[in-house]
């Protein structure tokens, strides 16, 4: 929240090259030497696009083209009128809550400062440096890649991924390209920057730490923390003043219904900047994570002197299990005292071009999140610490926010230097966001003990002019300092009341082996890269944050950037927007066995001796159709994963799939594309997050593993099937269940009626009988799972490729009602077995929404779904073969 003394400068202002020549085109040269109007918040390639000076870089190639706006060294001016109001006030502060990154700031041609942190807000006493009347501001912005480039050279190279040295910079590492991730090392203003002109003394943050006590009660403790007029900068935590007086403050928490539950007088006392006083709440109403409860949130209201801060909170306690148990070393989050399973999403920056990003799109992502029945988000660590609307929209909801530290995939330097400014953005950050109930885990890096450990990195880092480490070799500093130090003290000083962990995979009982799927958190990624979907089965995970599956972009989307003609899929634009090393090869692999003939590790070996990941099975006619078997294969293999996983509970606690969302158009991880389409894998998803949710499971029999066991011998093979369900929510689930096996024509060959009761957060594994778990045909049956209130479950015993599926026109009946010019519904009736039925409404108009997806209809079933458009269009073009797909038009 702003301070209710801040204004904001004008809107408008001048950005200019500093270094034209190092821009190709002369013509740009010229524009941009003298310069154009620029939109503050905003940044260098935004201002370039509104002036029409640069085609769109999300489009085609374009990126190529554009990699020079990463060397400008670029000016943004402007004038502003301070009142008379804001002259006369002791202190006359200019507020920068974001500049991106490395600038020198100046104001009427006099320096008042300098920032290099992305992340930090940064608060200058500009009282000396105005005047009455019109004033100008200048900030001249080095270039990010000439500045990381000089860096890496002066302190030496530390490994990273990618190929920007992004690790020598505090600015977002995904912003240098990323394998998902458009190359486009920006510059500019990208937060509100402004006077804030004050007397006396201001508020400079206000942290309530909540904790809950054991007979119920929740306990607020808020800490006050002020600056006084007499001092020239932000006061740190242990930094105690001279004060000229006591300053009183007042505190008071209004209910969820508006009436006032509790208020309390404190003081920050002379020569202290800190005022702690501790709120009780008698009968709280609780908060909690989507599906276990609801989110009522307080009202807190701080008043210093003339000073003021609000915070809405939440009521709830956070902790962690990470006990030792038969299966290894748990990871499980217990808020409010209750087991929590989390499922979800992994979130990068929604838009590369940040300041685009707007609250309405932020509302759609949660509502994308809400509607797939998530309840966990995990902001990754090389994008940004995100925006107030991100985690207000997560209390709202309850969902749950995993928060990462910015440093990812790389060895970070240790230098003062950039000890002091992470040390300073962890300070700053803890303390804007330990306020929000969502936040239930700090996570100091991404990937990087893991990338130390497995990635190499080791070699690169020895240093035997050194002093040995605890491991009894000598190496540069490569972040551990933050991870292992810096952080967790922070965090026991400012924020006590929430998990931390040091990075992301975390095995707690051996740091070497980082990514252990037994012990603490893991990332899957050998099944995305190099092996076949199936083997998650060969996992354990106690808590999974990361592992994905890709596929492109709706149709429209795809298409709307990637303009090669003919489309192929190794053409120039298409690989353009495809950054995954192999991608493409990836996804024609990984969909071998199951849509397409072959094996995932099969390989041609040419006429003249040399190999080819590809087969001549892998190529499609129609470039359509490879698009729909990508997201497909999508679908199937994450929906397969986590069905394993949350078959797994409570071993499992956790599942987070990489990504929600995507930050340009592009081929990806994403669940939902840049256009905000949701892909087969959303509706997937949705299904698999339930919290009352069930699968069918091959597993290895009793008898089968005492007999391997006795022998000594032998690989453990699925024998049996189980009906597993799983009751995530704070209620019980009774009911019966109809189990039968049908053919896909509808044939009922055998059925059993089971009741169960599965308590609160329990599950309940019944094993099959054989006249269930036994096939006939199974290339021509299915099991059948349902009961009431619960949607059902279909068990496949083969793939799509093997099962006898009908043609599309044979399968299904489908119809067309409009509703008004721009509302229809679509009905489909399944003739017989009708698999993976999906409406691509996009094909008709690209903003068109639907409100279901990927369904499989057994004989005889029906399916209904509301479609809108932006306007009127043919009804029929939403029955035609490319719009409305299904698993059966695959069958070659």
């Amino acid at each position: 929240m702003l301070p209710t003394t801040f204004s904001s400068l004008p809107s408008t202002w001048h950005v200019r090259a500093l270094n034209p020549e190092v821009i190709p085109d002369s013509h740009l040269q010229d524009v941009l030497s003298t310069g154009i109007e620029a939109h503050v918040p905003g940044e260098a390639v935004v201002a370039l696009l509104d002036a029409g000076l640069i085609d769109d870089p999300y489009d085609g190639s374009n990126e190529a083209t554009l990699q020079w706006v990463g060397d400008v060294d670029w000016e943004y001016s402007t004038t502003f009128t301070p009142t008379a109001e804001q002259l006369s006030r002791t202190r006359q502060d200019l507020v920068c809550y974001g500049i991106d990154t490395v600038a020198d700031i100046r104001i009427n041609s006099r320096v008042v400062g300098h920032t290099d942190n992305y992340y930090l807000t940064y608060r200058f006493d500009v009282r000396p440096y105005l005047h009455a009347g019109e004033n100008e501001i200048t900030i001249s912005l080095t270039s990010p890649v000439r500045y990381s480039n000089a860096r890496e050279q002066k302190i030496g190279f530390l490994p990273h991924t990618e190929h920007h040295a992004f690790n020598q910079i505090r600015k977002p590492s995904s912003q240098f390209g990323w394998d998902w991730g458009i190359d486009i090392a920006n510059s500019g203003i990208w937060q509100p920057i402004g006077l804030d002109c004050w007397d006396g003394e201001r508020i400079d943050s206000v942290r309530p730490l909540v904790s809950l006590e054991e007979n119920g009660d929740a306990r607020v403790e808020v800490i006050t923390r002020i600056e006084r007029e007499g001092v020239n900068h932000a006061i740190t935590t242990n930094n105690y003043l001279e004060g000229r007086s006591d300053v009183p403050v007042h505190v008071s928490l209004t209910g969820p219904d508006g009436s006032l539950v509790c208020e309390e007088e404190g003081v920050v006392e002379t020569r202290r900047n800190e005022a702690h006083i501790v709120l009780h709440v008698k009968n709280p109403q609780l908060w909690w994570p989507l599906g276990y409860g609801e989110q009522p949130l307080y009202h807190l209201s701080v008043h210093a002197q003339h000073a003021y801060a609000e915070h809405n909170i939440g009521l709830r306690s956070v902790a962690i299990n990470t006990s030792v148990d038969d299966a290894g070393r748990a990871f499980q989050i217990i808020i409010n005292n209750m087991p929590i399973h989390a499922h979800g999403y992994n979130w990068i920056p929604g838009d590369a071009l940040l300041t685009r990003f707007s609250k309405e799109r932020y509302e759609a992502a949660f509502r994308d999140l809400v509607e797939s029945n998530s309840n966990m988000i995990r902001v990754w660590g090389g994008g940004i610490y995100e925006t107030d609307t991100f985690y207000e929209l997560a209390d709202r909801y309850g969902i749950m926010v995993w928060q990462d530290f910015m440093l990812a995939c790389g060895a970070y330097p240790e230098d003062p230097e950039t000890v002091a400014s992470i040390t300073q953005e962890a300070e700053q950050q803890i303390i804007r966001l330990s306020s929000h109930p969502s936040l239930v885990v700090w996570n100091g890096s991404n990937e990087n003990y893991v990338a130390h450990a497995d990635w190499g990195y080791q070699p690169m880092l020895r240093d035997d002019d050194l002093l040995r480490n605890s491991r009894g070799y000598s190496e540069k500093g490569w972040g551990d300092l933050y991870y292992s130090q810096i952080f967790p003290k922070l965090l026991r000083e400012l924020d006590p009341t929430h998990v931390y962990l040091p990075s992301s995979p975390m095995s707690f009982t051996d740091q070497v082996a980082a990514n252990s799927d037994r012990d603490g958190t893991v990332h899957i990624w050998d099944v995305w890269n190099h092996r076949d979907y199936k083997d998650y089965r060969d996992y354990h995970p106690r808590f999974a944050d990361e592992f994905g599956y890709q596929a492109p972009p709706a149709w429209s989307t795809l298409v709307g950037s990637v303009h090669d003609e003919p489309l192929s899929l190794e053409g120039k634009q298409m690989l353009t927007h495809q950054k995954a090393n192999m991608g493409q090869i990836k996804l024609a692999r990984g969909m071998r066995s199951h849509l397409t003939p072959g094996h995932i590790g099969d390989m041609t070996i040419n006429s003249d001796g040399s190999r080819s990941w590809l087969l001549p099975t892998d190529e499609w006619a129609d470039p359509q159709d490879w698009h729909w078997a990508t997201q497909l294969q999508q679908a199937h293999a994450i929906e397969f994963g986590v069905a394993y996983m949350r078959s797994l509970e409570p071993i499992n606690a956790g599942a987070l799939i990489w990504q929600l969302n995507d930050d340009w158009p592009v081929v990806s991880w994403a669940a939902v594309d840049f256009d905000g389409h949701r892909k087969p894998l959303w509706y997937a998803s949705q299904r698999v997050f339930a919290p009352r949710f069930a699968t069918i499971q091959e597993e290895v029999s009793d008898k089968q593993r005492e007999k391997l066991s006795f022998e000594g011998e032998g690989t453990f093979t699925s024998d049996q099937l189980s009906l597993i369900a799983v009751n995530d929510t704070r209620e019980t689930w009774s009911g019966e269940w109809t189990v039968s096996r049908q053919t896909l024509a509808g044939e009922v060959r055998a059925s059993e009626h089971i009741t169960a009761t599965i308590e609160a957060g329990k599950q309940m594994r019944i094993i099959l009988p054989d006249n269930l778990a036994q096939f006939d045909e199974p290339t021509n049956e299915i099991i059948v799972a349902t009961a009431e209130g619960f949607e059902q479950v279909i068990y496949n015993p083969s793939e799509v490729i093997d099962q006898q599926l009908q043609a599309p026109q044979e399968a299904f009946n489908a119809s067309v009602t409009k509703l008004s010019d721009t509302s229809y519904e679509l009905t489909a009736t399944a003739k017989s077995f009708t698999r993976d039925l999906f409406c691509m409404v996009d094909k008709v108009d690209p903003q068109a929404r639907i409100t279901g997806g990927l369904v499989s209809l057994p004989a005889g079933q029906s399916v209904t779904w509301n479609i809108t458009t932006s306007h009127e269009v043919d009804p029929q073009a939403f029955l035609q073969p490319a719009v409305l797909r299904s698993a059966n038009d695959l069958k070659r």
